[in-house]
């Protein structure tokens, strides 16, 4: 039995101000020992379409020349037991209200991130998180959310959560594929159809998850887990 895994964590829209207006937390995760297998399984489909092993597999870069090698990973994130995705879901970040409940949004993110991780985490297992660096305090950031999340599950020897660090997207696949997913939440949430390639994404990850992603799953929902979290419980 598998009791180490990797948790690859990005976001999208996590600015306080701007847009767009949907915020996403993410994260892909999958047993320690299985990741090489996975990244050599992501660089052979990148060779099947055409690409360089070493292509940097970014939402942002998903266009209708490209679409099939998208749904190849897609499918290819589908058919492998061991690859898993959870997503949280912020739809409108003018609603926040941090000086009512006397936070500053930075708090707020740390707790949206344990809301996302925290369903992942099992206290019989152990995990090594790894997340995007975004700026220059993303230092100071994992450190912080290493905290919370390793006092929240009393782990304070920290044998559950044994690690959270940055990593460079362009280096890691199986965290270039989480940008992919929370990219087609995001999009689906944003209710998008201005590129043919990410509306056929979206249709394929709901084809497959038979989910529509704009909804709440079921909470231990362990193949695509979607949450979208409501400001009207007290906690915005």
């Amino acid at each position: 039995m598998n009791n180490t895994y990797n948790i690859y964590c990005d976001e999208s829209g996590h600015l306080e101000h701007g847009t767009p207006l949907v915020m996403v937390l993410g994260a892909i995760w999958c047993p320690m020992e299985k990741t090489r297998e996975i990244t050599c399984r992501i660089r052979e489909i990148s060779e099947r379409n055409g690409m360089s092993p070493n292509f940097e597999i970014k939402w942002g870069k998903v266009s209708s020349a490209k679409t099939q090698f998208y749904l190849d990973l897609v499918d290819y994130f589908f058919d492998d037991d061991d690859l898993h995705f959870r997503a949280l879901v912020i739809p409108d970040k003018t609603q926040l209200q941090h000086e009512r409940f006397k936070q500053k949004h930075d708090e707020w993110y740390y707790k949206m991130y344990f809301t996302m991780l925290n369903v992942i985490i099992d206290p019989g297992l152990h995990y090594r998180i790894y997340l995007d660096i975004k700026d220059t305090r993303s230092t100071d950031k994992v450190q912080h959310l290493h905290t919370v999340l390793s006092n929240k599950n009393y782990d304070f020897s920290r044998t559950i959560i044994e690690r959270i660090q940055n990593v460079r997207s362009n280096e890691v696949k199986i965290l270039q594929v989480a940008d992919l997913f929370i990219g087609a939440v995001s999009y689906a949430n944003r209710h998008l159809s201005d590129n043919a390639g990410k509306v056929a994404i979206v249709e394929r990850i709901r084809e497959r998850s038979k989910y529509t992603l704009t909804r709440s799953t079921f909470p231990r929902e362990n193949k695509v887990n979607i949450f979208i979290w409501k400001p009207n419980r007290g906690n915005v």
